[in-house]
């Protein structure tokens, strides 16, 4: 919404509420000391975090183990299931689909034409 398009008593009365929300919060800064508002974002983007060289190579470490441990659990000698055979159709079969579907492009050409 545009700020034109409020009336001026809205306008007033807005004007009138901040006043009092300022008032309130000078209050509570003068009880507390500081302001008492929601926690804002903190500036700027996040700052990366740096690992050091010794504990990559701890982790490393404890990854390789743990693959290594994977790798013993399941023997390498264990056979893959065959494949499932592809369904192949007959040179009968092909040729009666095309056939079919040359007969109905034709239907449709004859029915364009006319």
């Amino acid at each position: 919404m545009n700020i034109s398009d409020f009336s001026a008593t809205q306008l007033r009365r807005a004007a009138s509420i901040k006043e009092r929300i300022e008032r309130l919060h000078q209050e509570l800064t003068s009880m507390f000391g500081t302001a008492t508002s929601a926690p804002t974002a903190p500036d700027g983007p996040k700052k990366k975090r740096k690992i050091s060289a010794s504990a990559r190579t701890l982790i490393s470490a404890i990854q390789k183990k743990r693959w290594d441990k994977i790798k013993r659990a399941t023997p390498a000698t264990t056979a893959k299931p065959a494949p499932k055979k592809k369904f192949t159709m007959s040179a009968g079969a092909k040729a009666a689909i095309g056939k079919a579907a040359k007969a109905r492009w034709d239907k449709i050409k004859a029915a364009q034409k006319k």
